[in-house]
């Protein structure tokens, strides 16, 4: 809360949201890797490498689902990018109306354990992640990680998200 007759603050130069579409193609997973990443170099974002690595991992695994799985409804995929001063966010938003839940570890399976990487990775960085509605009926599916933590066990913000369901 700022006091009376203080200047508000100003945003950080590497704030703010960016957002893109691809279509759900094999091929735009890495293009939004991609993306993402020359994202925060253009934009100087003062995060640490190990966190850029987790946050890749993440667009990968989030993006790929949608291709995957929401492809016959949605041919379009939005990824949007959030940076505030101490945090980044990464949203990926199909028209599929099926809610994804993270599965637990299946030794005898090769594949289904991307949510449970997101989560893993999200609360290893202090962060935290979840599924939410959206008003055409499809879905977004984000992670936040805080870029000043190391990654293993930093405390999450309070009060920087508000999930509707935690994967």
């Amino acid at each position: 809360m700022e006091s009376p007759g203080s200047v508000p603050a100003r945003p950080l130069s590497y704030e703010g949201v960016w957002r893109f579409t691809a279509p759900a193609v094999d091929l735009s997973v890495p293009q939004a890797r991609h993306a993402v990443r020359d994202l925060l170099k253009r934009q100087r974002v003062p995060v640490r490498d190990s966190v850029v690595q987790a946050l890749l991992l993440i667009v990968s695994e989030l993006v790929t689902n949608s291709v995957r799985h929401a492809a016959l409804l949605s041919p379009e995929v939005g990824v949007e990018v959030g940076i505030g001063a101490e945090w980044i966010k990464v949203s990926v938003e199909d028209n599929h109306p099926y809610r994804p839940k993270a599965l637990e570890t299946d030794h005898a399976q090769t594949g289904g354990r991307g949510l449970l990487l997101v989560r893993e990775i999200t609360r290893e960085a202090g962060g935290s992640c979840a599924v939410e509605h959206t008003a055409a009926g499809g879905k977004i599916v984000w992670a936040l990680l805080p870029f000043g933590a190391p990654l293993g066990g930093a405390p999450v913000r309070e009060g920087v998200t508000s999930p509707r369901q935690t994967l």
